[in-house]
């Protein structure tokens, strides 16, 4: 199990997901418009690949620790009930996607990780989904208007997993009451 570096693009925010293994979590690109929206209100659209896919390893909040800057984690929501997407203050650059407290899970933006080889530390991508909303036609393989079944169900299964044993705790986004540690701004 590796344990990886995590990193804002000007250094401030600092942080490890630990326990990473290709079997632990999910690698995915997510072209899906409400992550490209994300992105382009940073101003960060340099972290979309060439068709508007957001590059997220899935795994459980307990894996991941903010370090240093802790306090420059800001959370932005595309909607009333959207998911809380994380970014840092000090230079926008994307962190992370949680649904709440008590869910285990969160995607991690690959683009957050410091310096690794993503496909041996984090395995092959398992899915392209949401390619409805891509920037022209991608030729990825295996992609999917949506989430396919195959991936919906390995997610599940995961977070049944983590939440059974309890690794929504302790999280980087959210304090021991289940209140996010930055209040969402929502856009929509």
């Amino acid at each position: 199990m590796a344990s990886v570096a995590l990193e804002c693009r000007c250094g401030t925010v600092r942080g490890v997901a630990s326990g990473v293994t290709p079997s632990s979590g999910n690698r995915v690109v997510c072209c899906c418009d409400d992550c490209q929206a994300f992105v382009n209100e940073l101003e960060r659209s340099d972290t979309l690949d060439q068709f508007g896919g957001s590059e997220l390893y899935q795994t459980s909040q307990s894996q991941v620790k903010i370090v240093e800057g802790a306090d420059q984690l800001q959370c932005l929501r595309l909607s009333p009930k959207g998911l809380l997407r994380w970014y840092t203050g000090c230079c926008n650059t994307p962190v992370a996607n949680t649904i709440n407290a008590s869910m285990p899970f969160v995607g991690i933006m690959t683009g957050f990780m410091k310096d690794i080889d993503r496909e041996s530390v984090l395995g092959p991508v398992r899915a392209y989904v949401q390619t409805q909303h891509a920037i022209g036609t991608p030729d990825y393989p295996h992609s999917a208007l949506k989430f396919p079944l195959g991936i919906t169900l390995r997610i599940i299964r995961k977070m049944l997993d983590w939440k059974i044993r309890g690794m929504h705790k302790p999280s980087a986004f959210f304090r021991a009451d289940g209140t996010p540690v930055s209040t969402p701004t929502v856009r929509r």
